[in-house]
């Protein structure tokens, strides 16, 4: 397990008004290379974090279930898009397809593998979205990943150390 995991929502909590503030500032001032210097930041950090070691993602939150996601899962499972859509699924507060339970019923616990990865939705491939293009856009959610995702955690850690704003 990921070591940042254990106290990861404490350490997320004490630097959310940083980090808030500092993506503010980004914002205003949005460097042209941000977007390479994420891509950077991203591949560093996962060459050397296994997300298999952690799932926390996975055990605690649900991706967004597009129809196109629904459609190619159903198939893969062999059901029905409304059998998929009433065993797996609820629509969530912002009207979108999330899981109805945490963890993920795709989850294995014991190795934190997905039954589905092949087929998986879009959100759940490009998590935790810190190598996504116009990544200024996705800031909300990336301090929202920072008290899942303890990679996420310190790639906005070392982007404020290498691109720091006064």
């Amino acid at each position: 397990m990921d070591k940042d995991l254990e106290n990861l929502k404490e350490l997320s909590q004490e630097k959310l008004a940083e980090n808030k503030k500092y993506f503010q500032k980004l914002k205003k001032r949005t460097p042209k290379r941000l977007d390479l210097v994420m891509q950077e930041l991203h591949d560093e950090e996962f060459e050397r974090t296994d997300c298999l070691n952690c799932g926390n993602c996975c055990k605690t939150t649900s991706p967004m279930f597009s129809y196109k996601d629904i459609e190619r899962i159903a198939k893969h499972l062999k059901m029905k898009v409304p059998d998929f859509v009433a065993q797996y699924l609820r629509i969530d507060e912002d009207d979108f397809h999330v899981l109805q339970t945490s963890p993920c019923p795709f989850l294995d616990l014991n190795d934190n593998t997905c039954f589905i990865y092949d087929v998986r939705p879009k959100a759940c491939a490009e998590y935790p979205h810190t190598n996504r293009k116009k990544f200024i856009q996705l800031t909300n959610l990336t301090i929202k990943n920072t008290e899942i995702c303890p990679a996420t955690y310190r790639i906005v850690e070392e982007l404020k150390k290498k691109l720091p704003i006064s």
